[in-house]
């Protein structure tokens, strides 16, 4: 069961890899887009690291024996982590302006909706892992799929908030050193 945990939270690291390097392959000469993208991923990098770091600390509590007391911990540190990084990372789209690209707006409006979501969502998990009782094996065995599943969801929204980031004019972030976080080994 730890496994299929470990399993939800590579997938929740999806994004990451995204961000890991991928190459411009944009508007080079727009210098607008470019400031806006500096902006945007200069808030964004501690955010990322943040989410980086958590999540490599999901996957080695969910792939080592932990006690169930341990994994209660962990997640519920994680998932209000993540939470707020979410948070924090569609504030700074918004607080960037209008991302000078083609339908920027709009895009920029659904990424930050998008990222509301994946926010709520890892406060949702949260509440749902306070409320496990380690104390009772196979009852926090049980929860903890169901913590799984939502995890699942979680990173199922995050990837469509990537393809809605690379198909966009928005992608021009990618360019930005503070949204290129190293990819997990």
């Amino acid at each position: 069961m730890n496994k299929k945990l470990a399993a939800a939270v590579s997938g929740g690291a999806v994004l990451m890899l995204v961000l890991s390097g991928c190459g411009g392959g944009g508007d080079d000469g727009d210098k607008k887009a470019d400031a806006w993208a500096k902006k945007v991923c200069d808030k964004w990098e501690p955010e990322l690291t943040k989410i980086k770091t958590t999540n490599d600390e999901l996957k080695r509590v969910a792939s080592q024996s932990s006690k169930p007391e341990e994994v209660q911990k962990t997640d519920s540190a994680a998932f209000q982590t993540l939470s707020e990084a979410y948070k924090t990372m569609g504030g700074a789209l918004t607080a960037a302006g209008e991302a000078p690209v083609k339908d920027g707006a709009t895009t920029q409006q659904a990424v930050v909706k998008s990222y509301d979501e994946i926010s709520k969502g890892y406060t949702d998990l949260k509440t749902k892992i306070d409320a496990l009782d380690p104390k009772d094996q196979a009852k926090f065995a049980d929860g903890l799929q169901q913590v799984a599943g939502g995890l699942a969801q979680v990173a199922a929204n995050e990837t469509a908030s990537k393809e809605k980031l690379n198909s966009t004019g928005l992608k021009v972030i990618y360019t930005q050193k503070g949204c290129q976080v190293s990819a997990p080994k």
